[in-house]
């Protein structure tokens, strides 16, 4: 268990990770403009004006705190010499001056810091209601390729990302090069002398830090490694801590967990080691560069060319040089994430949509429910062909059942009957109608379907078993819910039929979830019904209750029983054997058991299973 890179999908990583890199960069920021930063163009003019003007005032003010540096030593040095002494006045309006323009810089950081805030918001806002409005019209094809994982990572993360960075980067970026280039022209009016020794250590500065980062680079690569493996298995093992406990495996797992925490524990310490070197070594580096500066700037004083004030001035803006430099690296490592965030988004937003709705489609009123199978044709992938030709002839109110092993293409014929899938040839016909002339929402609308797995959102029972009818009445819920077999059960929960259900609900057991998605079908009262698996998690007792629930709601309608409990399926109208994507037998339970073939063999292999 200790090296698991696959399985792991919801591993998280870290702090120290390098920025990841978009693909396409610029295309990726045309795209983010033209389509989300575009209709705020007047906001983001705003945001720039006052960054700027807060980045201008801050920077001035070092400049007049000198003066007010000047001036006291000034009146110091007057009265030494038995002149009047310092001009309180004068250095109360200098410090009034920078108050007010501190304030004024507070105003428009504050105001700039609004505007793009509400604007990084509203883009977030957009994307999300693009991404689950895009979402509803990807086809299914789509999500056999995506994980679950990957699929609300881009929902969550990477919205969340992009918006995060947009709102951080575009200020601070802004700011950082204001920051420098004014810093720079206020060092210059000082004195270009100590500008050229200041500005002559960053290159010192950017080798020492670029040695230290290529040194930790690859030990922080290994910490996320590590990190990444060691979540894994945290996942797994608590995720599985039943069986660990039933085979007795704790100190199995322990030892492999302690193997990995000491590799995650080497390369976390030289990591960060490393990395803490950086900020006492531009520390030293910049304290030399500060006595190099108070030097040069003692001699020029005593020379006359410059005043004391300028010198603290100076050095001022020597500490404030090098962080905008910083910042600027660190933004742009905000800005390339940010940049492979909007490109994963907009290749969601790309990806091809299901047809959702056709020209001059179909009307569904009317119709009985007569379906038909003419050499079906299907294959996921086109090299892999799982149903070569596929033939059936269902009448309306039949009930159908679909038997085979595993793989055998079952599910996938009623996936195709709902258009989830498009057949590759061949074609599927309801009341002689071809399913590709209807819209997909009302082709959908005639179908009832209770799978194996429940779904149940949070939420309560009521709009659970409403949730594909949402103006039936309460009446009608009950009426459903007691053809289910859940209403006595329902009666007596807390709350009753207004009980909420949420993933901390541990009252309701799996065939009660069940009951609850087959009342929902119920209430729908459509046209074909299709069952897959739908008692698989219901035991014999609550089986037997459902049995007559189920057939007497099948009166009337075609229906499509998916089964591997054969027993479950032997008052059949039809049943259909499938193996390898292909009808081998059809009839009903006595003739196909009277032929001996594929049928007898499923329905005996369960008998004598049984019989153990």
């Amino acid at each position: 268990m200790s090296s698991m890179p696959g399985p792991m999908g919801g591993m998280r990583r870290g702090g120290g990770k390098a920025p990841e890199k978009a693909k396409d960069f610029k295309g990726t920021v045309k795209k983010l403009i033209k389509n989300y930063l575009a209709p705020y163009k007047w906001q983001i003019i705003i945001v720039l004006i006052f960054a700027i003007g807060s980045t201008i005032f801050s920077i001035v003010g070092p400049k007049i705190l000198g003066n007010a540096t000047t001036e006291i030593y000034n009146g110091l040095i007057s009265k030494l010499s038995g002149g009047s002494g310092i001009n309180f006045e004068a250095i109360a309006n200098i410090l009034i001056t920078l108050l007010v323009l501190y304030a004024v810089s507070m105003a428009f950081s504050a105001i700039q810091g609004f505007v793009m805030t509400n604007v990084a918001q509203k883009v977030s806002y957009k994307v999300r209601n693009d991404l689950v409005a895009k979402i509803n019209k990807l086809p299914m094809r789509f999500f056999d390729k995506k994980t679950n994982g990957e699929i609300l990572s881009v929902i969550s993360n990477d919205v969340d990302m992009l918006s995060q960075n947009l709102n951080q980067s575009i200020t601070q970026i802004i700011t950082a090069i204001c920051t420098v280039v004014g810093i720079l022209i206020m060092m210059l009016s000082i004195s270009w002398g100590m500008t050229i020794l200041a500005i002559l250590i960053l290159p010192l500065t950017i080798i020492v830090v670029s040695i230290i980062a290529k040194k930790s680079q690859k030990y922080f690569k290994a910490q996320q490694d590590h990190l990444g493996y060691l979540d894994g298995q945290v996942e797994e093992i608590y995720g599985g801590h039943l069986i660990v406990k039933a085979f007795n495996a704790e100190e199995k797992v322990s030892k492999a967990f302690d193997e990995e925490n000491n590799n995650l524990y080497r390369s976390g310490w030289k990591s960060q080691f490393l990395s803490g070197l950086m900020h006492p070594i531009m520390n030293f580096i910049g304290n030399i560069a500060y006595v190099g500066v108070a030097i040069l700037g003692g001699y020029l004083a005593a020379q006359g060319q410059i005043t004391v004030g300028n010198i603290q001035s100076f050095i001022q803006y020597m500490r404030q040089f090098t962080q905008p430099i910083s910042q600027i690296a660190q933004i742009s490592g905000m800005l390339q994430t940010m940049v492979a965030a909007a490109e994963r988004v907009f290749e969601f937003l790309e990806e091809k949509e299901e047809v959702q709705e056709i020209a001059n489609p179909k009307s569904t009123k009317g119709l009985k429910g007569n379906v038909k199978f003419d050499h079906v044709e299907f294959g996921y992938d086109d090299d892999n062909i799982i149903i070569h030709d596929f033939n059936a002839n269902v009448h309306d109110g039949q009930k159908i059942a679909i038997v085979g092993p595993t793989g055998a293409g079952k599910t996938t014929m009623v996936k195709l009957l709902m258009r989830f899938y498009d057949v590759n040839s061949g074609g599927i016909y309801v009341d002689g109608i071809n399913i590709k002339d209807f819209n997909r929402g009302d082709l959908r609308k005639m179908f009832g379907m209770v799978l194996q797995d429940t779904w149940l959102f949070s939420g309560t029972i009521k709009d659970n078993i409403r949730y594909g009818k949402p103006d039936a009445t309460d009446t009608e819920v009950i009426e459903a819910a007691k053809a289910a077999h859940v209403h006595h059960f329902i009666k007596t929960l807390p709350n009753s039929y207004d009980m909420v259900l949420n993933e901390e609900t541990s009252n309701i057991s799996a065939g009660q979830k069940q009951l609850l998605t087959i009342a929902r079908v119920i209430l729908t009262n459509p046209k074909i019904l299709i069952l897959d698996e739908a008692t698989s998690s219901i035991d014999t007792r609550t089986e037997i209750q459902i049995q007559s629930a189920m057939d007497n709601l099948m009166k009337g309608r075609t229906s499509f029983i998916i089964a591997h409990r054969l027993s479950t399926i032997k008052n059949a109208d039809l049943i259909l054997v499938m193996e390898h994507g292909d009808i081998v037998e059809q009839g009903t339970h006595d003739e196909l058991l009277a032929k001996n073939g594929a049928y007898a063999r499923l329905y005996n292999s369960q008998f004598d299973e049984e019989e153990e």
